[in-house]
C-alpha cells in the first residue's frame, strides 16, 4: 500500500554518521544508532569497497558507510526516504515490535482505529460528544502526534451509533446460534424528573453454556402507561432483535399493567405457535416484588413505630443546619459511630432495615436533639425504639 507523502514517517538519523569522524571504528559504532536499521540488513561490501544495506521488504540495495577512496560518508537519511516511499512495507500496523520502547518518534496512524477506540472511550466514560472538539484535547493531541485526525462532534456521533451497531450484531449472532430458549425481565418505572422508562432484559444459556443477561432495551416509556402500550414497546423489541420466536418466560412484578401486557404478548405469540405449552409457562411474577408485598403487609403492625423513626430521619437529613446540629448532639452523647443515618425507600423493605439499623444506634442523640430543638416533633417514644429493635431483628 502506498505511504502517502504528505505524511512521512517521522525517523531519527544519526546526524553524527553524516560527518566523518576521527576513526572508522567510532563512525561505525555510531551508526547503528539510527532506527532505519530496523528496515535493513547490511549484505556486505561491494566491489567498489563500499559497504551496502538491502531492505528487509522490498530487498533494493543503497550504499552505506564510508568511500575509501573519496572518504565521503553516505549516512542514513537516503535511507529513512526510501522507509517513506517503499511500497512493500505494510501501512497499517507496521512490524509493531519496531514501535515498542520508542523505536520511532511518530507512529504511523490508522485512523479508523484511532476513530474506533475513541468512540469506545467515550461510550465507556460517558463522555460528551463534544470532548473531541474541547480546544485542551485537541491541543493535547496535536503534541502526541499532529497525524491524528480528530472529527468533529457529528462524526463521532456517527461513530458512537456504528460501534453500537456493531456490538448489537454480536449479541444477535449469539443468540440466532443458540437452540435454547430466552427468559425475559422487564421493569417499568418513573425517575424523579415524572418520566417514564422501560428496560427489557434477556437472560439465556450461551454456546458456552455460561449464564449470560443482556439489556435488549433501556428507553423512554411516553404516557400512558397501559398494557396495551407496554406490550406493543416489548414486542417491537424482541422483533428488531429477532427473537419473537425462541422466547420461554417473562418476569414481571405484579402491576395491573403488567397483567394485561402478559397476556396480549402471550396472545401475540401464541398465534404463531412460537411458545411452549401454549404458553403455560409464560408469565412468572417476580419473587422479589412479592416478598416485599409480603413484607410491608407485616410492617403495618407496627406503623406508629416506623412513622416516627421514619421522620425523625428525614428531619435530621433535610437540612445541612439539622445536620450540624445533631452532630453535636451525637457529640454530647459520648457516641462514637462511623455510619450515618439512612432514609429508607418505603416500598424497599431492605432499605428499611438500613435505616432501621443505622437509626437504633442514634437513640440517645435523638433524645438531646429533642431537648435542644423546639421544632423536632417526631422523637419516638421508648416504646417505638423497642418495636423498632424487633422490627430491625425480624427484617
Amino acid at each position: 500500500m502506498d505511504h502517502p507523502k504528505s505524511n512521512p514517517l517521522v525517523l531519527v538519523d544519526d546526524l553524527a554518521s553524516e560527518t566523518p569522524g576521527p576513526s572508522e571504528s567510532a563512525t561505525t559504532n555510531k551508526k547503528e544508532v539510527s532506527n532505519v536499521w530496523n528496515f535493513f540488513t547490511k549484505v556486505g561490501k561491494d566491489k567498489d569497497g563500499i559497504e551496502k544495506a538491502a531492505c528487509k521488504y522490498c530487498g533494493n540495495n543503497y550504499k552505506v558507510g564510508k568511500n575509501p577512496i573519496t572518504k565521503n560518508n553516505y549516512g542514513t537519511s537516503h535511507l529513512s526516504r526510501h522507509v517513506n516511499v517503499c511500497r512493500s512495507i505494510p501501512n497499517i500496523d507496521m512490524d509493531m515490535n519496531l514501535y515498542q520502547e520508542g523505536k520511532f518518534g511518530t507512529r504511523r496512524i490508522n485512523q479508523k482505529i484511532h476513530r474506533k477506540l475513541l468512540a469506545r472511550a467515550i461510550i465507556k466514560h460517558s463522555l460528551p460528544y463534544n470532548f473531541v472538539e474541547y480546544e485542551g484535547i485537541r491541543e493535547w493531541i496535536k503534541y502526541i502526534n499532529p497525524n491524528v485526525d480528530m472529527k468533529c462532534r457529528n462524526t463521532t456521533v456517527l461513530d458512537v451509533e456504528k460501534e453500537y451497531m456493531e456490538e448489537m450484531d454480536k449479541v444477535k449472532q449469539s443468540m440466532s446460534r443458540i437452540p435454547n430458549r430466552i427468559c425475559l425481565t422487564s421493569d417499568v418505572w418513573t425517575a424523579v424528573t415524572s418520566e417514564g422508562y422501560i428496560c427489557l432484559t434477556a437472560h439465556f444459556v450461551d454456546e458456552n453454556w455460561k449464564l449470560t443477561s443482556k439489556i435488549l432495551n433501556f428507553c423512554r416509556m411516553k404516557p400512558p402507561h397501559t398494557g396495551v402500550e407496554l406490550e406493543s414497546v416489548v414486542f417491537d423489541c424482541l422483533k428488531q432483535w429477532g427473537i419473537e420466536k425462541k422466547i420461554f418466560s417473562i418476569t414481571l412484578d405484579n402491576a395491573s399493567a403488567n397483567n394485561i401486557l402478559q397476556d396480549i404478548l402471550k396472545s401475540h405469540l401464541c398465534v404463531h405457535r412460537n411458545l411452549l405449552c401454549n404458553g403455560e409457562f409464560f408469565h412468572v411474577r417476580c419473587c422479589a416484588h412479592i416478598l416485599n408485598l409480603i413484607v410491608q403487609d407485616g410492617l403495618k403492625v407496627s406503623d406508629k413505630a416506623l412513622h416516627s423513626i421514619r421522620k425523625s430521619v428525614k428531619y435530621v437529613k433535610s437540612s445541612s443546619g439539622r445536620t450540624l446540629k445533631f452532630k453535636e448532639c451525637v457529640s454530647d452523647a459520648g457516641i462514637n459511630i462511623s455510619i450515618g443515618l439512612r432514609l429508607d425507600v418505603t416500598t424497599r423493605w431492605n432499605s428499611t432495615y438500613l435505616m432501621l439499623e443505622s437509626a437504633i444506634k442514634y437513640k440517645k442523640p435523638f433524645e438531646i436533639l429533642k431537648v435542644v430543638d423546639r421544632n423536632y416533633k417526631n422523637c419516638p417514644s421508648f416504646e417505638e425504639w423497642n418495636r423498632g429493635e424487633k422490627m430491625c431483628q425480624f427484617l
